[in-house]
Formats: C-alpha cells, sequence, structure tokens
C-alpha cells in the first residue's frame, strides 16, 4: 500500500517517521561508517561526533600501509627492466652512459632507469653503397673504377662506442684502399684476369682497417664492376682487348694441335724404339745361332775335313738351286752335252697331269744321301776307334 493512500498512515520514506516503521538509512550515516572503516585501514583516528562531512584522514597512514605502497611501486620500477633482444639483435647495455655489456637473444634484465639503458642493435642487416672513381695505375693509365661493398655490424659495443661514425669510416677507408690497391696495379691486370685478386685484397685491406680502428663492422663481400678506360681513349683499348683476345685464340689453337701432335710422335717414336730393340735381339739371336752352329761345323771338319766339306757344298747347293724351276742334268757319258729341262714351261702345258708325275730326285738331294754315306762311314770310323 502507498504511502500516501487513505488508512496508510504517514508513511514518508524521507523523514523516517511514520507509523513506528523504520526509514531508509541516512547518507551521512553511511559516509561515516566508510570513513571509520578506511581510517581503521590506514590507522587514522575516527572522526568524532556526528558530523555530516567527508573527513578522510589527511596524511597520517601507517607504516604497513606506506611498506605496501612502495613495495607495489617497486615491483613495478623491477619489472621495467625486463627487455627481450631478438634473434637478429644484440642488447648494448650501458650504466649512466657507459658501456657495460652486449647480450644476447632471448629475454634479460637489467637494471632500470636511471641507472641502466638498453640499446638494441641489428647485427643481420647487410648495409651497402657504392664507390666509383677515376685513378692512375701503376704504369701511368687511368682507369675507371666502380664498386659495391657489403657490411654488417659485428660487435654491437664497439660500433656504438669505439667511433663516432662507423658507416663513415667505412666509406672513408674504402676510398683510401682503393687507390692504394689500383694505384699498385696495372692497368692490364686490372681491366682483364686481376679484376677478382683486386677485389679480394680490398676487401681484406678495408676489414684490416676496420679491426685497427676497432668500428665493430665486418666487411662481408666486395663487388667490383669491370674496369673501364675513359672515353676519350676507349677506342684504342678495345683494339688492344681485341688483339690479345686473338692473341690468346691463337695460342689456345697452337697448345690443341701440340696436345694432338705431341702423343702420336711419342707414340711413334716409342714404336719405332721397340722395333729396333727387337731387331737388335733378333740379330744378335741370329749371330749367337749361327756361331753356335759354325762351332759345331768347325769341331766335325776337324774329325773329317773331306766330309764335311762335301757336306757343306751340297748343303750350299740346295740353298741356292732349291728355289729354282729349271733342272740342268750333267750326262756321264763322257759327252759335253748337257740334259735342260724346263720344267715351269712343262707345268704350263701339261696342268692336268702335273700331279701324277712323280718328280725324280733333285741333285741336292741325291748329293745329300752321298753325304750321308760318307758321314757313316765316318761314326763308323770312330766307334771303331
Amino acid at each position: 500500500m502507498a504511502w500516501n493512500e487513505p488508512g496508510g498512515g504517514n508513511k514518508d520514506p524521507w523523514s523516517g517517521k511514520g507509523g513506528g516503521e523504520q526509514g531508509p538509512p541516512d547518507l551521512d550515516e553511511v559516509v561515516r561508517k566508510l570513513q571509520e572503516r578506511l581510517g581503521g585501514l590506514f590507522g587514522g583516528n575516527k572522526p568524532s561526533g556526528g558530523g555530516g562531512g567527508f573527513n578522510l584522514p589527511g596524511g597520517d597512514f601507517s607504516s604497513r600501509a606506506i611498506g605496501i605502497i612502495v613495495g607495489i611501486l617497486l615491483v613495478i620500477w623491477l619489472a621495467t627492466g625486463i627487455y627481450i633482444v631478438e634473434p637478429a639483435e644484440r642488447g648494448v647495455v650501458t650504466r649512466f652512459g657507459a658501456y657495460v655489456d652486449t647480450t644476447g637473444p632471448g629475454p634479460h634484465w637489467h637494471v632500470p632507469w636511471p641507472f641502466e639503458s638498453v640499446v638494441k642493435v641489428n647485427v643481420d642487416e647487410i648495409s651497402t653503397f657504392s664507390h666509383s672513381a677515376s685513378m692512375l695505375t701503376q704504369d701511368e693509365n687511368i682507369v675507371d673504377v666502380e664498386l659495391t661493398v657489403q657490411s654488417r655490424i659485428q660487435d654491437a659495443g664497439d660500433y656504438l662506442f669505439q667511433v663516432a661514425d662507423p658507416d663513415q669510416t667505412l666509406r672513408d677507408a674504402t676510398v683510401t684502399v682503393v687507390r692504394v690497391t689500383v694505384g699498385g696495379s696495372k692497368l692490364d691486370f686490372v681491366m682483364t684476369e686481376g679484376r677478382g685478386a683486386v677485389a679480394v685484397t680490398i676487401q681484406e685491406r678495408i676489414q684490416a682497417l676496420m679491426d685497427q680502428y676497432q668500428t665493430g663492422l665486418l666487411v662481408t663481400s666486395v663487388n667490383m664492376q669491370p674496369a673501364k678506360p675513359p672515353e676519350q681513349v676507349k677506342a684504342a683499348f678495345d683494339d688492344a682487348i681485341k688483339a690479345r683476345e686473338d692473341k690468346e685464340r691463337l695460342e689456345n689453337q697452337a697448345e690443341a694441335y701440340s696436345n694432338e701432335v705431341l702423343p702420336q710422335a711419342r707414340g711413334e717414336a716409342a714404336r719405332i724404339i721397340a722395333d729396333a730393340r727387337a731387331y737388335r735381339d733378333q740379330v744378335i739371336a741370329r749371330s749367337e745361332g749361327e756361331t753356335a752352329r759354325f762351332t759345331a761345323i768347325l769341331t766335325e771338319y776337324l774329325m773329317a775335313p773331306e766330309v764335311t766339306r762335301q757336306r757343306l757344298y751340297l748343303e750350299t747347293m740346295e740353298q741356292v738351286l732349291g728355289d729354282s724351276n729349271k733342272v740342268i742334268i750333267d750326262v756321264e757319258d763322257g759327252g759335253d752335252s748337257l740334259l735342260y729341262l724346263p720344267i715351269d714351261q712343262l707345268i704350263k702345258q701339261r696342268p692336268d697331269t702335273s700331279a701324277l708325275v712323280k718328280p725324280e730326285p733333285s741333285a741336292p738331294a741325291v748329293a745329300s744321301e752321298a753325304t750321308d754315306r760318307p758321314q757313316r762311314s765316318v761314326d763308323r770310323d770312330r766307334r771303331v776307334r
């Protein structure tokens, strides 16, 4: 029932009076109770009386509350010293501006500001710059040189604190090294086969200067473009280069021909030497055989001179007349006539019956039989003796 309805009595919610029923809590009472609780938490004095003002303690904090606040602030301050270094970075820690340490990838902690600070440096980033210039070579020729130098940070601490401007130092060192290297080389060497060697020498000398100055930089590569002569004399240089190329081509052709002919000549010489050695061995063997045969015949001749002479004569005639196609028969009836048989002509006239004709024993064969008989007689005489 509403408070203003008939018979409802006086139930005014703002006055808190009416009918003995309790009204809503007083706002001042609520504020007072809250003030008491806060005062008890921080150790302040409780407010006196029932004043209606919101009177929080103005600065009388207890030691516990101050310790909690200081602890929270200290934890937050220490947490600000946590930092993470990426894989491609290095963290350079400084204390009051002075270099302290270099940290690698991963989470780390340092004493927070204002005592220490961290500078992160990317050590994997490749820096590139180009350099071109006209300079004088050792043989007093002018050449245009263009090259590209690539580098990265090797030591982050040296890069930040040893040299004021390491990148500019690298450029200045490159100019110096290029002039010294090219000035100590001849033009043909720089423009032709020595270009790679010159680039390697330049890289090594630049790196030596970077290490000497402690710049913390590492020269990763030096790419040198083909050196060019000045435009005023380019045509003459082109002719010289063409002549050099023709010279190299002819030398290569001569070398190829030499490589082709020399092995053949060496093989032919080896074959001739081998044939000569074989002929030498053959002649020596034949001579030794003839010597042995002569010694054997001499022994037989000393024992039977007449028979040996007859046998030698017959053997010689057999060798001389063995390949003859004519036969001469000496008639033994005391006449002066000789019988001549042209066997080759007879064979040509009667080719079919030539195989049926039994050949007569030749004179050497008969002589051989006659020779054997005296030899056998000699052998019999030896046995008798």
